[in-house]
């Protein structure tokens, strides 16, 4: 789609200039004038104000082109002037701190006395981010029987702990973690985790934390200290709300009122709001978790569980058959059957659970009580959904430890319902009546908007959108080469060729290290790690050995030093200058193809008569080769190469489809025109 001119952009003799608004934000950042972020902002001011413009905006702004200044000035502008709410969304929570606590407060204190009134600001979180105050002062039943009880090792049903660095082990530890947290909270005024530096693991955080589901509501004796009624409170007050994908995914998957109204949502990182959203609206089931909430009901609720206990038992047996695959049919006949028998023997506990009202509405609510039910209540809804005869509207598939790259107990099997597109979710929760903005240094894969704009419900709509490229201030042809290895031979199952290692050892040693090696899975990069560890002279540092932050900082702190990783690495970490010249991409990274979810997508799309693979596949390894490759170049006195090892780029049909998803560098396959450029800038420092 064409760019978008510049244009000054008013809304009325009331309504401030937003790029003379820009310039006041930036010039007290301390920083100087942009062309695409001022592009940038004109677009979202003219989207968002409903003065011409397209109901929805996509926009790509490379990195150091400062989008968040970019849609902040204008989204500040418009809630302001036009007392209309404006949400702001993030994937991650670097991205998260730093809107929060610099580059928000920075334009709102910059523009006030330009604007109507000075804005008011919030974060917004999920309800389990903060600590109950209740639950600190005893008035909820202790989690540690709960937990210490359940087989594999303490864990929940399904979910890794991450522990807090250097923490010890066993129940000492967890509680050393809770002493520590109810000393904090005595401290804290926001009762959000994440302030707590350095954390505690997810065990020690539950235990003075609840759900949503799990709160006592108006009903809890301490309200009005309440730290997540609080956000709230904030967050219906506020002109502007910060807050995340996964809060985005909840209120997309159903639950609207989990944000406070709104009429525009600006979505930063927006290429990866459709994974997020899946991620939220997936489900699982397990003999553990259902276990877990009989043992909530019989120890808070006074309830038999005979029947919910033998439709357990049953459903473990049936699931303990099944294959590790996709049911693209639908349940098999017995596990249908398994699973409804849960969803009724649970219908029927829930039916037992009510809290005793004898004492009249004044009585002291029972906190055991509404956790048992809440629990029972997510084990029943999850039956239920995946109970239901076949709609297509779910992928259904089976897991056993360690399928799902999820630590999941000792042999435990797990059904899993993930829904099979999102963009209706997105288009029917996120969007209806509302202004959306969506935001990445990634958005045209391929050359153009159109495979974000349907993963995001936009071209179904019936509303208009547009998609703008505002450049980078980055020389990406003059500063980096894109080197794709077209001697080497196609990768196959093994985790590395010889071929690779030869090639790896030689780009590492003409580099002088200075390399981030990008993986395509956990065994990979070990097994390169281990390899040029005897190989080479040069200091190797793998994700999983350390904290990331830990290896990151190690690895900008020495320019000799190499970082090996996985997805984690691919997307986020900022390392400018001299540590970071040589990007090195083991194989086009397209999904497993046994990933359920897309894998059913990608049937799907075919189904319809479109191309499974490109619109799937292709799109999802395109973007994760313009973030991988987005790594190298941080500033604009970064110079450097990506070195992609799977001659497909060069050679396969699609191959231009993926270069054009990344950074315009200079493309070469001869391999010493790359060494001989990564010696010469080893040999300047």
């Amino acid at each position: 789609m064409p760019e978008e001119t510049t244009t000054t952009l008013t809304t009325g003799p009331a309504t401030p200039d937003v790029e003379e608004l820009l310039d006041l934000a930036v010039g007290a950042l301390g920083g100087g004038r942009r062309a695409g972020q001022h592009q940038m902002a004109v677009d979202v001011a003219r989207t968002i104000d409903g003065s011409g413009g397209p109901d929805h905006l996509l926009v790509q702004a490379g990195t150091g082109t400062g989008k968040s200044l970019g849609y902040l000035v204008p989204a500040v502008r418009h809630a302001v002037c036009e007392d209309e709410r404006v949400i702001v969304s993030t994937a991650t929570l670097a991205l998260q701190r730093q809107i929060i606590t610099r580059d928000l407060p920075l334009v709102a204190q910059a523009v006030a006395d330009r604007l109507p009134r000075p804005p008011r600001i919030a974060l917004l979180k999920g309800w389990h981010n903060y600590l109950c105050q209740h639950k600190i002062e005893g008035g909820y039943p202790a989690d540690e029987p709960t937990l210490f009880d359940l087989p594999t090792g303490g864990e929940r049903a399904g979910v890794a702990e991450h522990p807090a660095p250097g923490a010890a082990s066993g129940a000492a530890a967890l509680g050393e973690q809770v002493v520590r947290l109810r000393e904090w909270a005595q401290e804290t005024t926001t009762g959000d985790r994440d302030d707590l530096v350095p954390g505690v693991s997810d065990k020690a955080w539950r235990q003075v934390s609840v759900t949503a589901l799990e709160c006592l509501g108006s009903k809890c004796p301490l309200i009005d200290d309440c730290f997540p009624d609080q956000a709230r409170t904030s967050a219906r007050e506020a002109d502007v709300v910060v807050t995340n994908h996964a809060m985005l995914g909840i209120a997309a998957s159903g639950s609207p009122g989990v944000l406070p109204e709104h009429g525009v949502v600006v979505v930063d990182e927006a290429h990866e709001l459709s994974d997020r959203v899946t991620a939220a609206a997936t489900a699982d089931l397990s003999v553990p978790i259902i276990e877990h909430a009989a043992r909530l009901a019989r120890r808070h609720g006074g309830v038999q569980t005979t029947d919910l206990d033998l439709a357990t038992g049953a459903f473990g047996t049936v699931v303990a058959s099944l294959p590790a695959e996709r049911f693209p049919d639908g349940l098999p006949d017995d596990a249908r059957s398994a699973v409804a028998a849960v969803r009724d023997a649970a219908r029927t506990v829930l039916s037992a659970l009510k809290p005793d009202t004898s004492g009249g509405p004044q009585a002291q609510p029972d906190t055991g009580m509404k956790m048992a039910q809440a629990t029972m209540l997510q084990v029943f809804e999850i039956a239920e959904r995946m109970a239901q005869d076949p709609t297509g509207h779910d992928v259904l598939w089976c897991s056993r430890a360690g399928d799902d790259g999820r630590w999941s107990g000792d042999g435990v099997s797990k059904l899993h319902a993930a829904p099979l597109a999102v963009a209706g979710l997105i288009r029917t929760h996120l969007l209806t009546e509302r202004t959306g903005v969506f935001t990445s240094a990634t958005l045209a894969l391929g050359g153009t908007f159109d495979p974000v704009a349907r993963s995001l419900g936009l071209d179904d709509d019936g509303a208009t959108w547009t998609g703008v490229d505002v450049g980078s201030p980055f020389d990406y042809p003059q500063q980096g080469i894109l080197y794709i290895a077209k001697h080497l031979p196609q990768p196959g199952r093994e985790a590395a060729t010889d071929g690779q290692l030869d090639e790896i050892a030689d780009l590492i040693t003409a580099a002088g290290g200075r390399t981030l090696g990008l993986f395509s899975s956990r065994r990979a990069a070990l097994a390169v790690a281990e390899a040029m560890r005897e190989r080479l002279d040069v200091p190797i540092l793998c994700q999983g050995e350390d904290q990331l932050p830990t290896l990151v900082k190690e690895f900008a702190a020495d320019p000799a030093t190499c970082l090996f990783g996985t997805l984690s690495l691919w997307q986020g970490v900022d390392v400018p200058g001299p540590s970071c010249q040589l990007v090195l991409i083991d194989r086009i990274p397209f999904p497993r193809p046994d990933d359920p979810v897309k894998s059913a997508r990608a049937r799907a799309v075919e189904a319809a008569g479109g191309n499974g693979f490109m619109q799937v596949s292709a799109n999802h390894a395109a973007l994760l080769l313009a973030q991988g490759a987005g790594r190298l170049i941080r500033s604009t006195a970064d110079r450097g190469v990506v070195a992609v090892l799977d001659p497909r780029l060069a050679t396969a049909r699609y191959g231009s489809y993926l270069t054009r998803s990344m950074p315009d560098f200079w493309t070469t396959t001869d391999r010493r025109v790359v060494l001989s450029a990564l010696e010469r800038l080893s040999a300047l420092g």
